[in-house]
């Protein structure tokens, strides 16, 4: 069972949140509205999943982010935010978040990005992706943009990575490649190795510093 904490300073939402995720089968194993509060509740109980609005009080969602990321990398933080703005994105990624997901998703969509989430997938609503690959290829400049791949990634982990950085799941990427999912999960274990980065948030990043939108994919 996923082990889920809902962190959000509106009462009613944090509590139609976890009342979706029980009754999806989800274990909600605790509630904060500030951020002081989700740090300690999340190092009392050890969720999987944080789901995390980005406007709380006392230390806000990407300083909650930035600080359960560095503490425990087990735990993985899912945004749920009103805003869509580019730069409340880049800075919840950065920080560290695995996925970033708007209060509009659905409930279904809510529940599916958990699961993700929970899996080691990145996920953001679609479009996002897309705008926080865009901004970071024009931070990391032209030049940047242009450099390949490390050359010891083979041709095949190197497409994988860039379905990585699309946010597509294991399933998706197998799919599409027409490969088995565990050949998929081989390829990013080992590109993570060759990289010497240690989880998919890493290497997403890490794809999206070096421009890897798969503009050139056939």
């Amino acid at each position: 069972m996923i082990r889920v904490m809902v962190v959000d300073d509106h009462p009613m939402w944090r509590g139609a949140v976890s009342s979706d995720l029980q009754q999806a089968g989800f274990e909600v194993v605790a509630e904060a509205g500030a951020g002081d509060e989700a740090l300690r509740r999340a190092e009392a109980t050890r969720p999987d999943v944080v789901v995390l609005d980005l406007q709380i009080p006392v230390l806000g969602g990407v300083e909650v982010t930035r600080r359960l990321a560095e503490g425990d990398s087990r735990v993985r933080v899912l945004i749920l935010s009103a805003s869509a703005e580019q730069l409340d994105v880049l800075a919840a990624v950065k920080a560290g978040a695995a996925g970033y997901l708007v209060k509009s998703a659905s409930r279904e969509e809510l529940l599916d990005a958990v699961r993700r989430t929970a899996a080691g997938d990145a996920v953001f609503t679609p479009g996002l992706a897309g705008l926080v690959l865009g901004e970071f290829r024009r931070l990391s400049g032209a030049s940047r943009a242009a450099e390949p791949v490390a050359p010891q990634l083979t041709e095949r982990e190197t497409e994988v990575l860039r379905l990585v950085a699309k946010g597509l799941s294991y399933k998706d990427i197998a799919d599409r490649l027409v490969l088995s999912h565990r050949t998929v999960q081989n390829h990013v274990q080992n590109t993570l190795r060759k990289l010497q980065l240690h989880n998919r948030v890493e290497l997403v990043r890490y794809a999206l510093e070096s421009g890897l939108d798969g503009a050139d994919e056939t």
